[in-house]
């Protein structure tokens, strides 16, 4: 097998492998979450959500007011999130202007394949993910600042509703965070695949390792309650 062989065998094998790791976790979580959802942190968060929501809901003005206070931490970190996705996609479109500048500095075989096409597949793959991450953090952004004018207004008995109000505040609610999580997610996968540039090894080695940490995050209160 030639150099450039060599090459295009550890981008096709590896860089396939880190995404069926990657996404092939996320779907045993949610395979997981569906089935068995106190098994996985984020079905014992969401169990919980909608203990404290049914609590809240009755219209008591102070647990209203808490209610909008203890939101604005996840309002906080899906913001970050969002930004920090942005950011890095406009430093990657940066990025890609100077690439070939620099492409001499990856010759070697680690680095697998240098050609335009691998190139342009690096950083539009990234930006996908990025943008989709981005995306994801924005529209929870805007179903969370709906549910906090929600949960206030929830309380107002009205008969010109065609609908449940409660039900309804409780899946914009839920929505929030649904998009809070695939947007995290999302740009957690995101950030072996800008390792690419180095190579499909530091990707292959990150997504092992990341999928190592989200497993031991995700599943780690199922073993303490165990």
């Amino acid at each position: 097998m030639g150099k450039m062989g060599f090459m295009l065998y550890l981008d096709t094998v590896l860089i396939p492998f880190s995404l069926f790791l990657t996404l092939g976790y996320h779907a045993y979580l949610w395979k997981t979450f569906e089935q068995r959802p106190s098994s996985t942190k984020i079905g014992l968060e969401k169990l919980h959500r909608e203990f404290w929501f049914r609590d809240i809901k009755q219209g008591d003005g102070k647990k209203g007011m808490l209610a909008v206070q203890s939101l604005r931490n996840t309002l906080m970190a899906t913001i970050l999130s969002a930004s920090i996705a942005i950011l890095v996609n406009l430093a990657l479109a940066a990025l890609t202007n100077n690439t070939y500048n620099a492409s001499h500095l990856f010759n070697s075989e680690i680095f697998g394949s240098q050609s335009e096409r691998i190139y342009a597949l690096k950083y539009g793959l990234a930006s996908l993910f990025l943008s989709i991450s981005f995306l994801c953090s924005s529209m929870s952004v805007g179903f969370l600042i709906d549910a906090n004018f929600l949960i206030n207004a929830v309380s107002l008995d009205d008969d010109r509703f065609s609908y449940d109000p409660y039900s309804y505040t409780q899946t914009i609610f839920e929505r929030g965070f649904s998009f809070a999580f695939v947007g995290n997610r999302v740009l957690c996968v995101a950030f072996p695949i800008l390792l690419w540039m180095f190579g499909p090894l530091p990707v292959a080695l990150s997504s092992a390792a990341l999928v190592w940490g989200l497993y031991e995050f995700d599943f780690a209160p199922a073993k303490q309650i165990s």
